[in-house]
């Protein structure tokens, strides 16, 4: 069953791969590599058909939050290679359906319809909600700005995209949907939290067990959103 990660473990322990420094390739890219081959998500991903290790992400997130449920419509922003929408779309089931956009090409989904562009296009709001064809369910973004190296400006990008994500869940929710969104160690600025806490009847930050020991992500979890038409 996607999720369990039993076929992980004692099977694979003591196979460590080296991978050599190849002329032309820098260290961090055989650092990355080498990490890749190693990477027991990477290898369980592969095997269950997923497109990327982050599915398991979501995978997680959704067996502790419970967001995903039976014919839900959910939107799913930077959604390439396509990972969280196979697993969205497995978890809601055949009467249900994804929209996704990224700015990469994605290989089609069965169920699933996904866009090439920028969600942050004046017209791609309303691209993916004609799509969907109603209010969603659940908002997911797994955007990120391409790291800088520098974590202050880093942050800021992220934390943009974020509150832009935010604003288009605001929008687009049926009462009692859900948002999931990645934000940066240091969790989401005040503004920001305050904003989805006066949305949404219950506000989380978790970092999956998927999510890298050495990487500064984690996701907020709003669910139980009260409606574009709250008072106060």
């Amino acid at each position: 069953m996607a999720g369990k990660r039993s076929s992980k473990g004692s099977g694979n322990r003591g196979l460590h791969t080296r991978v050599k420094t190849a002329k032309g390739r820098r260290p961090s890219s055989t650092r990355w590599l080498q990490r890749q081959l190693n990477d027991p998500y990477v290898q369980e991903a592969k095997r269950q058909g997923y497109r990327s290790r982050a599915a398991f992400k979501l995978i997680e997130l959704d067996d502790k939050f419970r967001f995903l449920k039976k014919g839900a419509k959910v939107i799913d922003l930077g959604a390439a290679p396509g990972g969280w929408t196979q697993v969205a779309m497995a978890r809601i089931g055949a009467d249900g359906h994804v929209v996704g956009i990224d700015l990469q090409e994605m290989e089609a989904i069965p169920g699933a319809d996904l866009i090439q562009g920028d969600f942050l296009d004046d017209d791609a709001p309303d691209r993916l909600k004609a799509l969907l064809g109603g209010h969603a369910d659940v908002v997911l973004s797994d955007m990120a700005a391409a790291s800088t190296g520098h974590p202050q400006t880093d942050h800021l990008r992220i934390m943009g995209l974020l509150e832009v994500a935010v604003d288009f869940a605001a929008d687009v929710l049926a009462p009692g949907g859900a948002f999931v969104g990645k934000v940066l160690q240091g969790g989401t600025e005040n503004d920001l939290l305050a904003a989805l806490k006066r949305d949404f009847k219950t506000v989380k930050h978790a970092k999956p067990p998927a999510s890298r020991s050495d990487s500064a992500e984690i996701y907020v979890v709003a669910t139980g959103f009260r409606g574009a038409d709250q008072d106060g």
